[in-house]
């Protein structure tokens, strides 16, 4: 029987776990044995340029792909073979990138759809309020088709219909793709406002400064693999990530 890689039970046991996985497309390993903990109610960022395997380590965790090999706990309960609804429903929530909204539907329809679980829908009008106060430029936008939004007030539906499931965990991949840089800093400052709400996050991103600077740890991602991890801010002072990742 396989050993199970199940830490033991902490007190300060991570929301979500992933031991040592390894994911492929067809015969190309993507992912290798990667490892990354998110601490309860913390922010960790996994940076990395394109191809890394960013966006396929978040569609592991969030059962869209299957690891070959590894684990994924959420709260102390293994998940790596629940199909995506179930992992939903267990308090994980993925904002893909690109947004990924339906365009010809309103806003108003694509933050209700967000709130289909049962639990949600019976605090619909409570998570609106909130979505609202925390984007209140989707409040005029209600009745308007999600397709005839900026950019940026995309971003802000998408993450708003994540939020409207009630995650306990939020899982974001490349927020600021696309973005202004005003409406960057304003989509980071939304995130770290949900976080201190209590939303644990993990974000992908290739902004690595912005996606560092806001989180409490991160990790590196080169050719499916980690390569360095450790608290945000060491990170910013180590010189293999000012000299590849900043120009510095």
């Amino acid at each position: 029987m396989q050993k199970s890689l199940k830490p033991i039970l902490e007190r300060n046991m991570p929301s979500l776990q992933v031991s040592e996985i390894n994911v492929q497309y067809g015969d190309v390993e993507v992912l290798r044995e990667v490892t990354v903990e998110v601490p309860e109610q913390e922010i960790v960022s996994i940076v990395g340029a394109n191809g890394a395997g960013k966006t396929t380590l978040l569609k592991s965790i969030s059962g869209i792909l299957r690891p070959i090999s590894g684990e994924i706990w959420l709260f102390g309960e293994r998940i790596d073979h629940l199909y995506p609804h179930q992992i939903v429903e267990k308090g994980l929530v993925r904002i893909p990138e690109g947004r990924k909204i339906f365009p010809t539907m309103s806003v108003l329809e694509n933050l209700e759809l967000g709130s289909y679980l049962s639990k949600a829908k019976a605090k619909r009008s409570e998570s609106l309020e909130k979505i609202l106060s925390l984007f209140p430029i989707l409040k005029d936008r209600l009745g308007q088709a999600a397709g005839t939004l900026s950019g940026g007030e995309q971003q802000m539906l998408a993450i708003g219909r994540g939020l409207m499931s009630l995650p306990s965990v939020l899982m974001l991949d490349e927020p600021s793709l696309g973005l202004a840089p005003i409406l960057v800093r304003q989509i980071f400052a939304t995130v770290k406002e949900i976080n201190q709400h209590g939303t644990t996050i993990l974000m992908v991103e290739q902004n690595v400064f912005n996606a560092l600077n806001m989180a409490n740890e991160g990790y590196v991602l080169e050719n499916g693999r980690v390569v360095l991890k450790g608290k945000s801010q060491d990170l910013l002072a180590n010189e293999y990530i000012k000299e590849s990742y900043l120009g510095l």
